[in-house]
């Protein structure tokens, strides 16, 4: 038991956590990049998301893995997205400094997904058994460009409107 639930319930309380951080993520952060600001969806993505990244650490851990590696990156680069837009107000550096953290935040949830597409879903499994099969490396180039692409489009000077 975790958090008084079932190790399932708890794995399902953790995956919607990141699906809705993802797709929030995937509203608010473009969303950014062209100048609109999306406060409550800001929030929910980054919140969620850091969500996602805690739950992860309740998990039986026996071992140091690529996911616990991956979630200790995660909570240090939300810490400091959310003291840049929480803490300094997106002000001066703080603009740019947020535009890329919070990008490596949604790419590290969007990278994991991607693992546990190509570990669960058989079509993809079957493609990629080992994780490093070109289809997987495919996958994940085109998230690692994109997200590249997003946080430059993010860094870019834009008046915020509502």
């Amino acid at each position: 038991m975790i958090l008084g639930l079932t190790i399932s319930q708890f794995t399902t309380l953790h995956v919607v956590l990141s699906f809705i951080g993802i797709a929030s993520g995937l509203i608010a952060l473009p969303a950014f990049a062209a100048g609109r600001w999306m406060p409550r969806t800001t929030l929910l993505f980054l919140a969620t998301t850091l969500a996602t990244t805690l739950t992860g650490f309740l998990f039986p851990i026996t071992a140091f893995t690529p996911a616990l590696g991956v979630g200790m990156l995660s909570t240090a680069i939300l810490a400091v997205a959310l003291a840049a837009l929480y803490v300094y107000g997106l002000k001066g550096r703080a603009r740019p400094v947020y535009a890329i953290s919070a990008t490596i935040g949604l790419y590290l949830n969007l990278f994991v997904l991607i693992v546990q597409a190509f570990l669960k879903i058989p079509a993809l499994n079957d493609l990629a058994p080992d994780g490093n099969e070109p289809p997987f490396l495919a996958a994940q180039g085109a998230l690692f460009l994109a997200a590249i692409l997003l946080g430059w489009q993010a860094t870019r000077r834009r008046p915020l409107a509502s």
